[in-house]
């Protein structure tokens, strides 16, 4: 059944900020600081894990990098756009709306939490791989590995973060169910090109959001998303960058 893989991990997010939510009122603060540190940095391993898959190579016994141009001209170029239509304003009005339809107005760090926690779940290697192949062979089996991991950290970032956390099953949902949908119509133009540049900048972009747990945000992380999609792109240039 296509699109069975949104829903498991819509359903594990959903279950892990519940859980999470109930078990964090157990916790005092510094119990929740740390998670929220712990969280961060596993988040940031993640990332580096992805990136570092895509970049680094061996070739005759040396170890060298590459895809460096790639980086650089997806981050940037995304990144201006991004901010030309300013996608991490939308996140967060987002927030604020579930904010107050949930009766959590005086919840003050409601919206920090969803953006923050919907951007970790969301813009995944595993996220984007796992609903491409879902919506192509049918094989969900990435996304249900995924949303085990999902219900572990959204359990842990709702015990330190707050509710808001949960409500990140939402944009999960649409994410992948639309990628899910697309994926039907682009199966026969889809490479393994494209498919490994999009990996390696969507790791870059968990390594971002690891950073902004970690550090506090630094980083408009969902204004880079439009670099997946400038990966993608690149991808079919007749020059390999």
């Amino acid at each position: 059944m296509i699109g069975l893989g949104t829903i498991i991990n819509t359903v594990g997010i959903a279950v892990g900020g519940v859980a999470g939510h109930f078990f964090g009122n157990f916790l005092k603060e510094r119990h929740q600081d740390t998670l929220s540190m712990a969280c961060g940095i596993s988040v940031l391993f993640i990332g580096i894990a992805g990136a570092m898959e895509g970049m680094l190579k061996i070739e005759d016994g040396t170890l060298g990098s590459s895809q460096t141009m790639l980086v650089v001209i997806c981050l940037a170029l995304g990144g201006l756009i991004g901010e030309i239509i300013n996608i991490e304003n939308w996140f967060e009005r987002f927030g604020e709306w579930l904010k107050i339809k949930t009766g959590n107005a005086k919840d003050k760090n409601f919206v920090n939490a969803f953006v923050t926690t919907s951007l970790t779940v969301c813009i995944g290697a595993m996220a984007i791989v796992g609903a491409i192949e879902d919506g192509m062979t049918g094989d969900w089996t990435i996304l249900a590995t995924k949303a085990i991991l999902d219900l572990i950290i959204v359990m842990v970032m709702t015990c330190s973060l707050g509710k808001g956390c949960v409500f990140s099953a939402i944009p999960v949902f649409v994410f992948e169910g639309l990628i899910t949908l697309l994926a039907t119509l682009v199966k026969p133009i889809m490479t393994d090109v494209a498919m490994s540049y999009l990996s390696l900048i969507g790791s870059i972009l968990i390594f971002c959001v690891g950073l902004n747990l970690v550090w506090g945000k630094k980083i408009r992380v969902a204004n880079l998303l439009p670099a997946i999609v400038i990966a993608v792109l690149a991808a079919f240039l007749p020059i390999n960058l």
